[in-house]
């Protein structure tokens, strides 16, 4: 397998790389799939971070029926991803990513409506499948499009890539915010709206997005997975990447809990939080074009490097328990550099997806690298949190920090080795 070949020049300048002038010089296909992008993570971050609050204080259920909720979500979304992935290949992605919007809004819906445990349970359960169908199918449908536009001359799947991320940020920074608002109506304000938010994508989708012909219609749904689990380099890239979401993930595990013990509260978090979606929003490109003229046998496994330093800073700070501002420090610092680990590595691995997948079957191959990744969240977080609950305070409480930061580190050595097999060490 050879490298692909570059398309663009690295910046002269950041003001070259403006979201506003990147998005107009994308192919149609590709800009709506990005403002969609963040049109989704608008009406999804409406609703989200309230979710719990509203599940245990508006309709009283327990700690354990909040937790089951948020749990259902969660796996009927990661966890069903290749599903999802595999009926956009069957079916055609416009069809699949229709019936997800709609799923979407039903779910909104339901959550407005639900005064009940079951009710919850099944709006939730709605609202994370919705995703399953839809994401991976825009996945691939982004994958197909900016790698027929990169052939042309157009924009680079990398690019196609970063793009979509700066656009997720973008949305996943806004939602929030206009959640916090409608919340001064009520949870049911926030839910409706949001689901309005869907149906205009909805909407986009179906006017805009190209109904292509399905690439594998009249195969059985399973013949793709017997492709995918043959492809031992894809599975071993998959296996790897999974700790991206791991270490992801710890921002909501192990930060706030290293964010309270040295500020005496999670106040500061949603600082932390809206400075990782900041950085995103402005470096993403520039990140993006400085990495594209570096070897990508470097570049990928340095991304992940960078990931396990964030989570070394606070192991090797955490055990002096210094408080304030000073004990912040470490916190802020994990942000930072996982944030833009996840900048240096995320946009190139997109890219070597379809690369991996020989350009076929790119729905089934992007579902089966979330729900991999998923099944790796599940298993290591609860890993994790047993360690926290063992060390918490005591002289061992770097451990979590080192074993969480161990996986991206093992991740970067895998990448590098299985990039010069493949002979993808440079670009």
């Amino acid at each position: 397998m050879t490298a692909a070949r570059r398309t663009s020049a690295a910046p002269a300048g950041l003001a070259r790389w403006g979201i506003v002038r990147e998005l107009r010089a994308a192919e149609p296909v590709v800009r709506l799939l990005v403002l969609t992008q963040l049109a989704f993570n608008v009406g999804f971050f409406m609703v989200l971070p309230y979710l719990s609050v509203h599940l245990s204080d508006d309709l009283g259920l327990a700690a354990a029926s909040v937790g089951l909720a948020l749990g259902l979500r969660t796996f009927s979304q990661q966890g069903l991803f290749v599903v999802g992935g595999t009926l956009a290949d069957r079916y055609g992605v416009k069809p699949v990513v229709l019936v997800g919007c709609g799923l979407r809004v039903a779910g909104f819906a339901g959550l407005a409506a639900a005064d009940s445990a079951p009710a919850v349970f099944a709006a939730t359960a709605l609202t994370g499948f919705a995703a399953a169908l839809f994401s991976p199918a825009v996945e691939s449908a982004l994958a197909l499009e900016s790698g027929k536009a990169e052939a042309a001359g157009g924009t680079s799947r990398v690019d196609a890539f970063a793009l979509f991320s700066v656009g997720g940020q973008i949305g996943a920074f806004t939602g929030p915010l206009l959640g916090t608002v409608l919340l001064l109506v009520d949870f049911r304000a926030a839910c409706a709206v949001a689901a309005c938010v869907f149906v205009l994508i909805l909407l986009a989708h179906a006017r805009w997005l190209p109904a292509a012909p399905p690439a594998h219609e009249g195969e059985r749904l399973l013949d793709g997975w017997g492709e995918v689990l043959a492809n031992r380099a894809f599975l071993l890239f998959a296996l790897a990447y999974s700790t991206q979401l791991v270490a992801y993930n710890q921002l909501y595990l192990l930060l706030p809990l290293e964010v309270d013990r040295a500020w005496g509260s999670q106040a500061p978090l949603g600082w932390l939080f809206a400075a990782s979606s900041v950085l995103v929003v402005l470096a993403q490109l520039p990140v993006t074009a400085w990495c594209r003229s570096r070897p990508l046998g470097r570049v990928l496994p340095g991304g992940f490097l960078l990931m396990a330093a964030a989570f070394a800073v606070v192991a090797a700070t955490v055990s002096a328990q210094r408080q304030g501002w000073v004990g912040l420090l470490p916190a802020a610092a994990f942000v930072v550099l996982l944030t833009v680990g996840e900048m240096v590595a995320l946009p190139f691995a997109r890219d070597l997806v379809p690369r991996l997948a020989a350009e076929r079957r790119l729905g089934t191959y992007f579902g089966v690298l979330s729900s991999l990744s998923g099944v790796a969240v599940l298993g290591a977080s609860t890993g994790i949190g047993a360690l926290v609950q063992s060390t918490d305070g005591g002289p061992w409480s770097p451990v979590p920090w080192l074993v969480a930061g161990a996986l991206p580190l093992v991740s970067a050595l895998a990448l590098s080795r299985l990039l010069r097999s493949l002979e993808l060490g440079t670009r």
